[in-house]
C-alpha cells in the first residue's frame, strides 16, 4: 500500500524551538515501505515501485508482519567510514539485471533510516501528531543490518546542524511535534542545509529552457538552472551574444569570461558541484 509522503519546505538558517524535533537530513532517497500479510513493497516517493532493486530490506524487523507502512530515507553508508555514500546508491537505483543487483546487495548494501509510521495493526496513524507516531515506530520496528530508527533530538536544532556541518553531512530538518502526517509539502517540516560553495564558469545556455552550462576548474559541471532571478537572466543574456563562440541542436556556446558563485549540496566523484543554486554573479 503505498501513501503519499509528506515533503519538506525549505529553511535557511538552523534555530532552536521546544516545539520542535531535529533530525539529520540523510544524502540518500526517500522510501515507502509496506507491509501487507509479510508482503513487503517498496516505493519512491513518486509511487514508482522499486522492491526488487533492494532485496536486502525485504526483512523489516517489525513485531506484527500483517500490517504497516513506514516512511524514511534509504542510503548507501561506507561501512568503513560511516559516511552516507550517495553516488553508490545512484548506481544500485539504475539497476535492472537480478545477477547485478545480488552482487551489489554485496557490496554496496543499503540501510532503511525510519523516522514517521503512517499505517499499524490496520489503523491509519496519519491524524496523530508527529510524537504519538514516533512513540508508536519506537514500539512496532526494531533494527537490524538494514533497518535503523532515525535518531532525532527536541529543542535544540543549532547545535545539532553545528556537528552535521563539522561532519560534512548534507543538513537537518525539523518537524513540529505536533504535526499531523500529510501527503504533500508542509510548513511544519523543514529542511535547513548544509551547502558549500564554489565559483563556476558559464560555458553555454540551452536553447529551448532555460539553463545555464557550466564548468568548474576547466571541466564540464552540468547545468546551472536553479535560483537564478530574473534580473540576473537579463544581464548574462544582455552579454552573451557578444562572446559567442558557436551552438548546436541544443545549446549556445559563449566564451568563459562570466563566472558565478554558486551553492551546493555534496560533490559527486567526479569533483562537480551536485544540484547547484545560483547565488550571484562573480566580478
Amino acid at each position: 500500500m503505498f501513501m503519499p509522503p509528506m515533503l519538506l519546505e525549505k529553511r535557511e538558517e538552523p534555530f532552536d524551538d521546544d516545539k520542535y524535533v531535529f533530525e539529520p537530513k540523510i544524502d540518500g532517497h526517500r522510501m515507502i515501505v509496506s507491509v501487507e500479510n509479510g508482503l513487503v513493497r517498496l516505493y519512491t516517493r513518486r509511487g514508482i515501485e522499486v522492491t526488487r532493486q533492494y532485496p536486502e530490506l525485504l526483512h523489516v524487523p517489525l513485531s506484527d508482519m500483517s500490517d504497516a507502512v513506514l516512511d524514511g530515507e534509504v542510503a548507501c553508508v561506507d561501512g568503513e567510514t560511516g559516511t552516507v555514500d550517495f553516488e553508490s546508491l545512484q548506481r544500485r537505483f539504475l539497476l535492472r539485471r537480478p545477477m547485478a543487483i545480488m552482487q551489489a546487495k554485496v557490496r554496496h548494501p543499503v540501510i532503511f533510516f525510519a523516522f514517521d509510521i503512517l499505517r499499524y495493526e490496520g489503523e491509519d496513524l496519519r491524524s496523530l501528531t508527529l510524537m504519538e507516531r514516533k512513540e508508536i515506530l519506537a514500539g512496532a520496528l526494531g533494527e537490524n543490518a538494514h533497518y535503523s530508527r532515525m535518531i532525532y533530538v527536541e529543542d535544540t536544532g543549532i547545535s545539532l546542524f553545528e556537528a552535521i556541518r563539522e561532519k560534512r553531512l548534507e543538513g537537518i530538518v525539523a518537524k513540529a511535534k505536533n504535526s499531523p502526517y500529510v501527503g504533500r509539502r508542509d510548513a511544519s517540516w523543514l529542511k535547513i542545509i548544509n551547502y558549500s560553495y564554489a565559483d563556476v564558469r558559464i560555458t553555454g545556455y540551452r536553447k529551448r529552457q532555460f539553463g545555464w552550462l557550466i564548468e568548474y576548474r576547466g571541466e564540464p559541471a552540468g547545468i546551472l538552472e536553479l535560483a537564478v532571478p530574473p534580473s540576473h537572466k537579463k544581464a548574462f543574456y544582455g552579454v552573451a551574444g557578444s562572446i559567442v563562440t558557436g551552438e548546436d541542436r541544443d545549446y549556445v556556446y559563449v566564451k568563459p569570461s562570466i563566472r558565478a558563485r554558486v551553492r551546493f549540496r555534496d560533490r559527486a566523484f567526479a569533483g562537480v558541484p551536485r544540484l547547484p543554486e545560483f547565488v550571484d554573479f562573480v566580478v
